[in-house]
């Protein structure tokens, strides 16, 4: 059986989402980040790294939530990865794309703009994770006016893993990019997502 280590309060939200998609039946171990038990040694075994997500599938241990997806829905033949190689490679581009351009700016503008206590905010790096996001967005908003999803007409792991990496995006005024806003709504509101969001409450 498939196994998931990590909560959907951490990146493992990806990969619960994506297990959503599958309709997989899989066993949950609803681990948040830097918890007691991602530092056991048998945790370690698993992820040197300690963080999660981590897969165990019947043996196979796979850690990184982007990599993670793509395994799992190459393994179950869904169509969420593109048959044509030149439509699995864009989905493989937003997917890292997202990784250096959104995933750390998105974190750090909520940080210094709420999560933070007060005291702790910095209004200097707000501004400088923000106008990292305005670009990227702008980046997006282009991509977007071809197509209704990143890599085409339909939706793939490259739109959930973005999706997924932008949740605290549904919390921001995005009406400067109409684009990435009714798609950022489509991805959010597919069945699965709806499930994954819900496990963090």
């Amino acid at each position: 059986m498939l196994r998931v280590y990590g909560s959907a309060k951490s990146r493992a939200l990806r990969t619960l989402w994506m297990v959503g998609e599958l309709n997989l039946t899989y066993d949950h171990k609803d681990w948040l980040p830097r918890s007691p038990e991602t530092r056991t040694p048998e945790y370690r075994a698993l992820n040197g790294n300690g963080r999660v997500p981590t897969i165990d599938d019947d043996g196979f241990i796979l850690s990184e939530s982007m990599a993670i997806n793509f395994y799992l829905a190459k393994k179950h033949k869904s169509s969420l990865l593109p048959a044509d190689p030149k439509q699995e490679a864009l989905a493989m581009q937003w997917s890292l794309w997202e990784t250096d351009r959104l995933d750390r700016q998105i974190v750090n503008h909520a940080r210094h703009t709420k999560d933070l206590p007060e005291a702790e905010r910095s209004a200097d790096a707000a501004k400088a994770a923000w106008d990292e996001i305005v670009a990227s967005f702008d980046v997006m908003e282009a991509a977007l006016s071809k197509s209704d999803y990143l890599t085409g007409p339909a939706f793939t792991v490259g739109d959930l893993n973005v999706a997924a990496a932008l949740f605290r995006a549904l919390s921001l005024d995005l009406s400067r990019w109409p684009k990435v806003q009714a798609w950022l709504n489509r991805c959010w509101d597919r069945p699965a997502a709806k499930k994954a969001r819900a496990m963090r409450a």
